[in-house]
C-alpha cells in the first residue's frame, strides 16, 4: 500500500541523537503535538492510515522508528525507551505531547507519562502493552517459546517473524487465512526487515522500564484505550487494568479487529481517536 502526502504538507525527517545512536523521525502540520509510537517488530510506517489526517487536524504529528527499528540505531546495550523519547521532544523543541501507542508503544507511552509526566499531555493507547506485566496467555507463551527455538537455525528468520505474525497478527481467534492477505503480507514485510536490518542487537542489551503495572493509579492525563475483540487475553487484561485503575480513562473495544486495531478496523479507531483528541484542552 502506498500513501501520497505531498499534497497537503511537508514532511520534514531526520535523525536526532540518542546514547550510543540516533532516531529517525518524521513530522508535519503546526499545532499541538501528537506523537505516534509503533509497535514492536514494525516501524513507523504502521501509521499511514492516521499519519495524514492527523495532519489534516491541525496537529503537529511526529513519528518515529524506535530504537532496533526501522531506520533507527540497533540496540548495543541496554537502554530506556522512555528516555529515548524525552531526547527526542528535546531535538524537535517539543515540551510535551499526546502520546498515541500500539502494542509496544503503549507500553513506551505508560512508562514516558510515569518517568516523564510533564512531558505527556494525554494517552491514547491501542492494544496496549504495559511494563511489568508477564505475558500469561498460553497462546502467547506457545509462540514466544517458538520464537526462542528459532534464533540461529538456518531458518530461523522466516520461523521468528511467522510466529509473530500468529500473535499479533493473526491472535489467538483465527488462522492464517481469516486475515486479510495484503494486511498480513505487509506485517510480514515489515517485521523481515526489522529482523534483518537489526539482528545484532538480539540480546545485546535489555529495555529499562519503570514497571507501569504497578504504578497506572499515578497517571493523571486523560486517557482512553482500544482493543480489539479478537486479540489475546493478555492485552485484554491489559486494557482492562488500564480503563479501572487510571483515574478517568475509558475503554473503547473494536469489534472485527484483532491486535493491530489502527489497521484492522481504521474506521472505527480513527473516529474514537479524532474525538478523543478534540476533547482536549491543549
Amino acid at each position: 500500500m502506498t500513501h501520497d502526502f505531498s499534497a497537503w504538507s511537508e514532511i520534514d525527517n531526520g535523525t536526532v541523537p540518542i546514547d550510543d545512536g540516533e532516531l529517525f523521525y518524521e513530522t508535519a502540520g503546526a499545532g499541538p503535538a501528537v506523537v505516534l509510537l509503533h509497535g514492536g517488530m514494525l516501524d513507523q510506517h504502521m501509521w499511514d492510515e492516521q499519519f495524514a489526517w492527523l495532519v489534516n487536524s491541525g496537529l503537529r504529528v511526529i513519528r518515529y522508528d524506535s530504537r532496533g527499528h526501522g531506520l533507527s540505531s540497533t540496540v548495543t546495550g541496554d537502554w530506556a525507551n522512555h528516555d529515548d523519547l524525552a531526547a527526542l521532544l528535546d531535538a524537535l523543541d517539543v515540551p510535551s505531547a499526546v502520546l498515541v501507542g500500539l502494542s509496544h508503544g503503549s507500553r513506551v507511552a505508560l512508562d514516558t507519562a510515569l518517568a516523564h509526566p510533564d512531558r505527556v499531555t494525554a494517552l491514547a493507547l491501542a492494544a496496549p502493552g504495559i511494563s511489568g506485566r508477564a505475558f500469561t496467555d498460553p497462546f502467547v507463551l506457545e509462540h514466544i517459546k517458538e520464537q526462542v527455538a528459532a534464533i540461529g537455525a538456518p531458518d530461523g528468520a522466516e520461523r521468528y517473524v511467522e510466529h509473530f505474525l500468529r500473535m499479533w497478527v493473526d491472535g489467538p481467534h483465527r488462522g492464517p487465512s481469516a486475515v486479510h492477505p495484503g494486511f498480513r503480507e505487509r506485517m510480514r514485510a515489515s517485521a523481515t526487515a526489522n529482523v534483518e536490518v537489526h539482528a545484532d542487537g538480539v540480546g545485546a542489551g535489555l529495555p529499562i522500564e519503570v514497571g507501569a503495572f504497578d504504578r497506572l493509579g499515578e497517571i493523571r492525563v486523560p486517557t482512553i484505550v482500544l482493543d480489539g475483540d479478537l486479540d489475546s487475553s493478555d492485552i485484554s487484561a491489559n486494557a482492562h487494568a488500564i480503563a479501572v485503575t487510571v483515574p478517568g480513562a475509558r475503554r473503547i473495544r473494536v469489534p472485527a479487529a484483532g491486535h493491530m486495531v489502527n489497521l484492522e478496523n481504521s474506521p472505527l479507531f480513527d473516529r474514537e481517536l479524532h474525538a478523543f483528541l478534540s476533547s482536549l484542552d491543549y
